[in-house]
């Protein structure tokens, strides 16, 4: 029986490459394989996804909240005179606003290792943008990675199998 001998496909075209993206500080520095965060990088195809949320200093508002709480007891008790209370107030208050400031969190999922955890200032709008725009770029690397391991195969799949040669050495029972 004659080998049969298959076409392989052409090898896959490169993509198209893809601008660098960059935040306007500088801590997030995104190219066509890999990702820059405060100076730490990933490479695209070892990420899963990423995302962004807004988080709040709960330290600060539970400080704040509870102070606040404190000085409105003290005043309202008579442990406290106009001027300190309203002091106290304030303060308290300014606290509480802090905590409710908050930042940016950054998660990125990593292919079977934790997530890596990162703290982002500014508005969550740009970040948002940043991540939509990493999350593409991983889902692309990912596709790509995947199309390049199925070309493999199928030329792996089509060269002939070479078979075993026949045992000619001598043997007792033969």
């Amino acid at each position: 029986m004659p080998p049969v001998v298959e076409v392989l496909a052409p090898p896959l075209p490169p993509p198209a490459p893809l601008p660098t993206v960059r935040s306007t500080d500088g801590r997030f520095v995104l190219t066509e394989t890999d990702l820059t965060v405060l100076g730490q990088t990933f490479g695209l195809r070892e990420l899963e996804r990423a995302e962004v949320q807004r988080v709040r200093w709960v330290l600060w508002v539970l400080l704040g909240g509870l102070g606040l709480a404190i000085v409105l007891i003290a005043f309202l008790q008579n442990w406290l005179h106009t001027l300190p209370a309203m002091a106290g107030m304030a303060l308290t208050a300014l606290l509480l606003a802090y905590g409710q400031r908050g930042t940016n969190r950054l998660r990125l999922w990593r292919l079977g290792r934790a997530a890596a955890h990162f703290a982002l200032p500014g508005e969550p709008a740009t970040w948002l943008r940043l991540v939509a725009e990493l999350n593409r770029r991983i889902g692309r690397a990912h596709d790509r990675a995947a199309a390049e391991a199925a070309a493999l195969l199928a030329a792996a799949a089509a060269e002939p199998t070479p078979q075993p040669a026949p045992n000619t050495l001598p043997t007792l029972f033969a």
